[in-house]
């Protein structure tokens, strides 16, 4: 029992729909309550309830460095000392600028947006006014936000809710998306042969996060690169989740494909909200104020926001955490492995670096109809398992988990630990 929790939780409900101001907040899946948290230090979640947890979701992939980080919190701290916010140009912004430039192999130029919806939403808008075509093309669980073009058959919360679909998203929208499975570039060129001249742009997330943890066949992204160039289409990588977690540069860097735009957010932030979107200069310069592809943000390049992502893109440039990473990725699939294998429960732990997911079949998991065949209410009693000993994974059988360095030492042990014993007691 979490009687604070349950208590915040009430009172919530009663003015926030469902309680939450996220839909995968809600443990609808899972069942349950969820818990309130009133502080993050490390690998560690403290609950209102004073409970603390050892965190895979790591605020959904902002705190690559652990929560709290020192340098993070300094850094806000020290920008906050001259304001919160200005509604003009600030240094910050260029220092970004650079470092995003410098760092992801094929962004020119990058616009400042506050959230990864909206950096996905204006990447979308800006295909389409270079392309002047109108259809997009997205793949089955893939999210990008909640905008309305890309809220077809989505992963993430929408998923997660069992309604891939949104109400309130019109018809005549829907009609310009056409989505394909994940992973079938036959499928792609059979789009862009019905719909020829009529594909502005193909969005993917090259590893994705939002229905599970999914990698990408041998030569699947280059394919999509190959396809998209023949047709004059744009690519555009969603890296919100796999920007400077997967590598330094992202997915982009770790497989060596150029895409036209690409979308990022999380470890931009540092834990604050923001987003980004960026790309070859020549399509970049169609947003206002130099070309006619409307675009804006009272909040964009929030100096906070900066400040804090700064701070956390040095940090990655200093450490070059991503062995480390990989380990601590490695280590914590292996103990699942083994503790699946010794009890005999089927089990697919796809993992790179610092991302995972745990899927409990014995189908390996490429797509959106083979993540689909997990037994998510085998799931649902080993997240309550790990939860009730102290580990806490993403309250969805169909989200990714991350790893900190943070974790590096007694927290992955323990966690380790924690995950061996649920599956045995599955």
């Amino acid at each position: 029992m979490s009687p604070l929790s349950d208590s915040l939780f009430a009172r919530a409900r009663q003015l926030i729909p469902g309680g939450v101001n996220s839909p995968v907040r809600a443990f609808r899946s899972v069942g349950g309550a969820p818990f309130f948290v009133k502080s993050a230090h490390g690998a560690t979640l403290t609950t209102a309830d004073d409970r603390e947890l050892i965190d895979f979701v790591c605020t959904w992939g902002p705190a690559i460095h652990g929560h709290n980080h020192p340098r993070i919190k300094a850094a806000i701290a020290t920008a906050l000392e001259n304001g919160t916010s200005f509604g003009t140009p600030n240094p910050y912004e260029v220092e970004m600028a650079e470092l995003i430039v410098r760092f992801v192999p094929s962004i020119q130029k990058v616009r400042m947006c506050n959230s990864g919806t909206e950096a996905t939403m204006s990447a979308i808008r800006l295909a389409r006014g270079f392309t002047h075509r109108d259809k997009i093309v997205k793949f089955s669980g893939c999210y990008h936000g909640h905008s309305d073009s890309l809220l077809i058959k989505a992963g993430s919360g929408a998923l997660t809710h069992g309604h891939p679909d949104s109400a309130g998203v019109p018809t005549s929208f829907a009609r310009e998306t056409i989505v394909l499975p994940y992973n079938d570039l036959t499928a792609l060129d059979a789009a862009f042969a019905a719909n020829p001249g009529e594909i502005a742009a193909v969005i993917v997330e090259p590893y994705c996060g939002n229905v599970g943890f999914i990698m990408p066949d041998a030569g699947y992204l280059a394919g999509l690169r190959k396809i998209t160039a023949q047709h004059g289409a744009l690519l555009i990588f969603d890296e919100v989740m796999t920007g400077f977690r997967i590598a330094k540069g992202g997915v982009q860097e770790r497989e060596s494909i150029a895409p036209d735009l690409t979308c990022l957010g999380k470890i931009i932030g540092g834990g604050l909200p923001v987003g980004a979107f960026g790309g070859r200069a020549d399509i970049m310069d169609l947003l206002a104020p130099l070309g006619p592809v409307y675009q804006a943000g009272t909040l964009s390049g929030n100096p906070l926001a900066m400040a804090a992502g700064i701070a956390s893109l040095r940090l990655l440039e200093e450490l070059d955490p991503y062995a480390q990473l990989d380990r601590l990725g490695r280590q914590l699939r292996d103990a699942v492995l083994a503790a699946a294998a010794a009890k005999g429960i089927p089990v697919q732990v796809p993992q790179c670096g610092s991302m995972f997911s745990i899927f409990f079949t014995d189908t390996p998991v490429r797509d959106y109809e083979t993540a689909l065949k997990g037994d998510a209410k085998c799931f649902t009693k080993f997240f309550h398992a790990c939860l009730n000993q102290g580990v806490y994974l993403a309250p969805s059988a169909y989200e990714a988990g991350f790893l900190s360095t943070a974790h590096d030492g007694p927290a992955l042990d323990r966690a380790c630990e924690v995950l061996s014993s649920a599956i045995a007691g599955l």
